[in-house]
């Protein structure tokens, strides 16, 4: 490794902390940096080691893994972090207090600089966060350095720690507690642990190791439990200990600490997961026994006085209801009439009950306002209902609908349904045609599969007009039939970008060759997205100008299978901003690209956040600690630049959230293009999706399905036919193996 010193000259790109510069003496280099703002790095002596290479776009270029600037950090940090302390200052500083007394007044008595002319309390706050944000980088830096940890890892490690008394002596202590920060899995940990001379056959280890490999296969893939001998063969995997000794040995003291429960079958499961579908199942068979006395002696009478005309399927869920069904599992595919259904259900127990004792509650904001809209009834996202009710032992509610069941996994609808009183009526509303959960378990698809409660299954498509095919081509994907996609409708659009002979191509070109048509095909796919959006642009515009929030994110709405390649999420995200929000008044740049004042955006972490409802934000008042969930989508409507803080605006739960720019990177993402998993249980005015061979590991039935069912007005797709067709064919069931199946089956 070679050693390179020199004056920073000017900086002459920069992303994320990764920067091309210049040095006084011409030289150029390339290197990470995330103690501070990169161009705090101007005018300093720095020290690099690494290796000269030639840059593609800047030819010769020193490539360096370690930078050290060649400067007291406390100099440094009041010099050039810190906007407004001179050098004059700072020396005058250091002279009056020495360094280390500086440093101590910093880390024990920031107050005592209120002395200096020209300090207020603000300034005070933002000069001792700022200082303990950069030494705490800089001593982590130091100690991880060695460990082979990048500087991108170290700024996640740094910040996901910031409320860590001693960060570095809790990695000291397990260093697989890095585990538990987002973006940091089981190798990345074991790794640095390793790095750390910890043995191989450390105990920690391997509790890590199965702890990861069980909420991988669970959280990530959806099942409750797991074979004995694939947790192993997963362990082996990740240890290559090849000693089934050993797992045995640590899987008893799991077993034995109650963490993991072996089921009658021999399968085991988390116990968290195993309590949560246990009680599902008990919950289901003592609710399912229940009846209450009939609602009405003359249920066509009711029906007649709503003037309300219903197929004979939705007329049964209403005679179990009427005859005193306490539990109801209302399963409909798109266009058979679920909503209607729901809102009968819920007028003929409104016969008995009061309004406020009635709420309908979903997982995401969209859906939980739309079954608003179309009932007429109180809701609210489940979410919020479990914060609101947390202190006590029940919710006060005699009935509770719950919509879109199917995107609830078995932890959340176990938290739900403790919260709801014995004696309280429950519909469950679902499509187990869409995607199933993310997290563990299937709970609605195994409601249904397992007849475990009363079930009413919606088939028949109630089609509007005859141009009108939303529903039904969504139907012919459903059961896996290639639907007439290429006709004329008026609500749903088939924009072929073809590779003529796809197949015949890529026998007879080189790879090299290939490629370049696939890149060609590509850029024709974005732009004809580009083409689109351009169509929609003034009516989006339009509604952002006239301040109808939820009318613009709503309006136009770009989903795609996967978040990477040409054709993600992410890429798409930059093409479309450009086109959205050109020329921002304000921005910030982040690692994850740059986020702009009037951005579409969406969290992405189920995150405490300070909050404002709009009026608490009018009126001034000190914002209130929420929870805010993944998934939700909102306008980032303000940036101050002196506070290096933001605001988003969540017109579906009407609340406004402040981040400050460090959080920014790490719980905010565009929202112009999303995946079709985060938009599940949302509903758009007109729905892009993107259709290509390059995410052919994702297209299924389900995952169409899905997507274009989230069109109200429009659905259009864009890409490859024989990508769609595919798609199409690829019938897709949910495969979770869970906790309830062997409890019911066993």
């Amino acid at each position: 490794m070679q050693i390179l010193i020199g004056q920073i000259d000017k900086i002459i790109y920069e992303n994320g902390g990764f920067f091309i510069a210049a040095l006084k003496s011409g030289e150029k280099i390339s290197a990470h940096y995330h103690e501070s703002d990169v161009e705090n790095l101007k005018d300093a002596a720095v020290t690099l080691k690494g290796a000269w290479e030639v840059h593609k776009s800047y030819g010769k270029t020193f490539k360096a893994e370690f930078l050290n600037v060649n400067q007291n950090e406390l100099f440094f940090f009041l010099n050039r972090v810190v906007k407004g302390f001179t050098k004059k200052l700072t020396a005058e500083l250091i002279e009056k207090y020495t360094q280390e007394g500086l440093v101590s007044i910093l880390e024990n008595d920031v107050e005592k600089l209120l002395e200096i002319k020209g300090m207020n309390q603000k300034r005070l706050d933002k000069l001792a966060s700022g200082w303990k944000q950069f030494r705490s980088m800089r001593l982590l830096g130091e100690f991880l350095a060695p460990y082979g940890v990048t500087p991108a890892l170290l700024r996640l490690i740094a910040t996901a720690m910031k409320e860590v008394k001693d960060p570095i002596e809790a990695i000291k202590k397990n260093p697989y507690s890095l585990m538990r920060i987002h973006g940091i899995g089981f190798k990345k940990a074991d790794e640095i642990a390793l790095a750390m001379k910890l043995h191989h056959h450390d105990p920690r280890r391997i509790q890590a190791a199965m702890e990861f490999s069980l909420s991988e296969y669970c959280d990530q893939e959806g099942n409750s439990c797991i074979e004995k001998k694939l947790l192993f063969d997963k362990l082996d995997t990740l240890l290559a200990l090849q000693n089934n000794n050993v797992y045995e040995e640590a899987l008893d003291d799991r077993i034995h600490e109650g963490s993991i429960i072996i089921l009658p079958s021999g399968k085991l499961a988390l116990d968290r997961i195993y309590e949560a579908e246990k009680f599902l199942v008990d919950m289901f068979q003592k609710r399912s026994k229940l009846r209450d006395e009939p609602l009405t002696e003359n249920l066509e009478k009711f029906l007649d006085e709503h003037s309300l005309v219903l197929g004979e399927q939705q007329k049964e869920a209403l005679e179990l209801i009427n005859h005193g069904c306490k539990l109801l599992l209302l399963v409909g595919y798109a266009g058979t009439g679920k909503s209607t259904t729901a809102k009968a259900l819920l007028d003929l127990l409104n016969t008995r009950y009061e309004r406020n004792s009635i709420i309908t509650c979903a997982l995401s904001g969209i859906a939980s306002q739309r079954i608003k809209e179309r009932s007429g009834y109180e809701s609210a996202t489940i979410q919020s209902l479990l914060v609101k009710f947390e202190a006590h032992d029940k919710m006060p509610y005699k009935v509770v609908l719950i919509d879109e069941a199917s995107m609830i996994n078995s932890l959340l609808f176990a938290r739900l349904l403790a919260k709801i009183e014995s004696d309280a009526t429950i519909i469950i509303v679902g499509d187990d045609a869409q995607l199933p959960p993310i997290g563990a378990g299937s709970p609605l698809s195994d409601c249904i599969s397992l007849h475990i409660a009363p079930i009413v299954t919606l088939t028949h498509i109630y089609r509007q007009r005859s141009d009108q095919a939303i529903a039904l081509i969504a139907n012919d994907v459903r059961q896996g039939v290639i639907p007439s996609y290429r006709e004329c409708y008026d609500d749903f659009t088939f924009s072929p970008v073809d590779l003529s002979n796809r197949y015949a191509l890529k026998q007879s070109l080189s790879g090299t060759e290939f490629e370049e048509v696939i890149h060609t095909n590509t850029q024709n796919i974005l732009s004809q997205i580009a083409q689109t959006t351009l169509e929609h642009l003034p009516i989006s515009r339009a509604h952002l100008e006239t301040k109808r929030i939820k009318e613009y994110l709503n309006h136009f709405q770009v989903i795609s299978p996967m978040r990477g390649n040409a054709l993600g999420v992410d890429n798409l995200n930059v093409l479309l901003q450009e086109y959205f929000n050109p020329n921002p008044k304000k921005k910030i740049k982040t690692h994850r690209g740059e986020f702009r004042l009037f951005d579409k955006v969406v969290h992405i972490r189920n995150e405490n956040m300070p909050t404002h409802t709009t009026e608490e934000f009018k009126e001034g008042i000190e914002p209130v600690e929420r929870r805010i969930f993944n998934g939700m989508c909102g306008l980032l409507f303000k940036l101050d630049e002196e506070d290096e803080q933001c605001a988003v605006y969540y017109p579906n739960e009407e609340l406004i959230v402040q981040y400050t720019y460090e959080n920014v990177r790490d719980l905010l993402n565009l929202s112009y293009a999303l995946s079709v998993h985060k938009v599940q249980g949302m509903e758009y005015e007109n729905v892009v999706m993107v259709m290509s061979f390059s995410h052919l590991i994702m297209l299924n039935t389900k995952l169409l399905y899905t997507a274009i069912t989230r069109a109200k007005k429009h659905c259009i797709i864009i890409g490859e036919s024989g990508a769609f067709e595919v798609a199409c064919r690829r019938l897709e069931t949910t495969k979770r193996h869970t906790v309830m199946q062997e409890l019911l089956r066993g």
